[in-house]
C-alpha cells in the first residue's frame, strides 16, 4: 500500500511538525480493514485499551474499557465515539496502514488507534502532543483546525478529557474514505462525524520528553555507579566565609554529574532498550510450545516467510563496520557481520524471507531462535 497524491520530500521540508496538510484520495482502491462491529469487539476484551466517549446534556462523559456487549448495543443514534488503541497490535490488516508511513524513523511509531463514531460523535476540540496522520476509513467526518497550544492554553475543568475550552476554527474539511488529514503536535483540532459508521484510523507517532529522558536514563546511570565515588577536593585552600560555595566548588560537582551522563555507548544501549520496550509489556505474546533451533534451520532451509510481531517494536544502532546492537521490545542483542545484516533485515521489513545459506550460521540461528521464543518474530508456518 503506497501513498498517492503525495510527496514524501516536499511534506518533510513544508508540513512536518509545521502545519496540517490534508491528502485526498491518498490510496488507490481503498478498502476499509476492519468492520465496526469488529471493533466493537475488540473494545469489550479485557487486556485492550479502549475508551467510550459520549456527548450529553449534562457535558462530555467518558467509560473505560472493557465495555460491555449491552452496553454498546445500547447506546443512542447519536453523539458518541468508541475509541479503541494499538489495534495494528491485533489486526494484521491494520498494521498494514503503518507501511506508507515508514519514511519516519521506525523507533518514532507508537500504533494505530481506530475510533468509530455515530452521527455527530467526537472527542471535542482538543491538541495532542504527538504526530498524527487521520485515515478516513468508513462514513465521513468534518475536520476543523485551529491555531497552537502549548501547556498555558485553557482546557476545560474535566476529570478524564483535556479539552480546549475556546476553540477558533482556522480550516475545516469533510474527509472520505481514502482520504488523509495530518495533524502536527501542539495544533488544535476537532473531529465530528457526519452520518453513523464513521470510522478513522489514527497512525500515531511517540517523542520521549525531556523528563522522561532525563528521569530514566538518571535511574539507569544510577545503578552503575559505585558508592565511592564521593567528592574530592584535594587542592583545597581556606576561604574568607565558610558559609560561601565557591564557583570552584560548583564547577566541579556539576562536572562529576555531567561525567556520568556524558557517554554515547552507553546512551545510545540504554536508549534502544528503552525506546523498544514494549507499550503494553503485560501482554505475552510467546509461543505456547518453545522453538527449537532445528526448527528454525528447517523453516530457513524451506523458505518459509518470517513476520514481524507487530506488537514487537524492533530497531538498531551500529556500533561499527559490519557490528551492531539490535533491540527487540525492551532487550539489546550484540550482533556483528551476517548477524547484524540479518538484524538490519528484520528491521528494515515486517515480513522477510531469508536466504536459505543463513541456516547453516550458527549466530543468526541462536538470535532468531530467541526472537521467535520472546514473541518477536515468527515464522508463517502454515501448520
Amino acid at each position: 500500500m503506497d501513498l498517492q497524491n503525495f510527496d514524501i520530500d516536499q511534506f518533510l521540508r513544508e508540513y512536518w511538525q509545521k502545519k496540517p496538510l490534508l491528502i485526498r484520495n491518498a490510496f488507490r482502491d481503498w478498502q476499509n480493514p476492519l468492520e465496526p462491529n469488529e471493533l466493537a469487539g475488540l473494545a469489550c476484551e479485557e487486556e485492550i485499551e479502549s475508551r467510550l466517549i459520549c456527548q450529553t446534556d449534562a457535558g462530555w462523559e467518558m467509560e473505560q474499557g472493557p465495555l460491555a456487549e449491552e452496553r454498546l448495543s445500547g447506546l443512542h443514534e447519536s453523539h458518541w465515539t468508541l475509541l479503541v488503541q494499538a489495534v495494528d497490535h491485533h489486526v494484521p490488516a491494520v498494521a498494514d496502514l503503518i507501511a506508507p508511513f515508514r519514511f519516519i524513523p521506525n523507533w518514532r511509531i507508537d500504533d494505530v488507534m481506530v475510533s468509530l463514531a455515530a452521527d455527530q460523535g467526537g472527542v471535542g476540540p482538543h491538541f495532542d502532543q504527538y504526530d498524527v496522520f487521520l485515515i478516513q476509513g468508513l462514513g465521513r467526518r468534518r475536520w476543523q483546525i485551529g491555531g497552537h497550544c502549548d501547556a498555558d492554553t485553557l482546557l476545560l475543568e474535566h476529570a478524564d478529557l483535556k479539552l480546549l475550552s475556546q476553540f477558533e476554527v482556522t480550516e475545516e474539511w469533510v474527509l472520505e474514505p481514502g482520504d488523509v488529514l495530518y495533524v502536527p503536535p501542539g495544533i488544535a483540532h476537532n473531529g465530528v462525524a457526519v452520518g453513523s459508521d464513521c470510522m478513522t484510523y489514527s497512525v500515531g507517532f511517540r517523542a520521549p520528553s525531556r523528563a522522561d529522558l532525563l528521569g530514566h536514563y538518571v535511574d539507569d546511570v544510577l545503578d552503575g555507579i559505585p558508592d565511592d565515588e564521593l567528592y574530592r577536593d584535594p587542592g583545597l585552600t581556606a576561604q574568607a566565609n565558610a558559609g560561601e560555595i565557591l564557583p570552584e566548588a560548583l564547577a566541579r560537582l556539576q562536572q562529576m554529574v555531567l561525567e556520568s551522563l556524558s557517554d554515547p555507548a552507553h546512551f545510545a544501549r540504554w536508549f534502544g532498550t528503552f525506546n523498544s520496550t514494549p507499550k503494553y509489556p503485560d501482554m505475552d505474546w510467546r509461543p505456547e510450545v518453545p522453538v527449537e533451533a532445528d526448527e528454525v534451520r528447517e523453516a530457513i532451509a524451506a523458505s518459509v516467510p518470517l513476520s514481524r510481531n507487530p506488537a514487537s517494536r524492533l530497531a538498531f544502532v551500529t556500533t561499527d563496520a559490519d557490528a551492531l546492537m539490535l533491540f527487540a521490545d525492551g532487550v539489546c542483542f550484540d550482533c556483528h557481520g551476517e548477524t547484524a545484516a540479518l538484524a538490519k533485515d528484520l528491521c528494515a521489513a515486517d515480513s522477510v524471507v531469508l536466504d536459505v545459506e543463513m541456516a547453516g550460521n550458527a549466530a543468526a540461528i541462536d538470535l532468531l531462535t530467541q526472537l521467535c521464543n520472546n514473541g518477536c518474530i515468527a515464522f508463517d508456518s502454515e501448520d
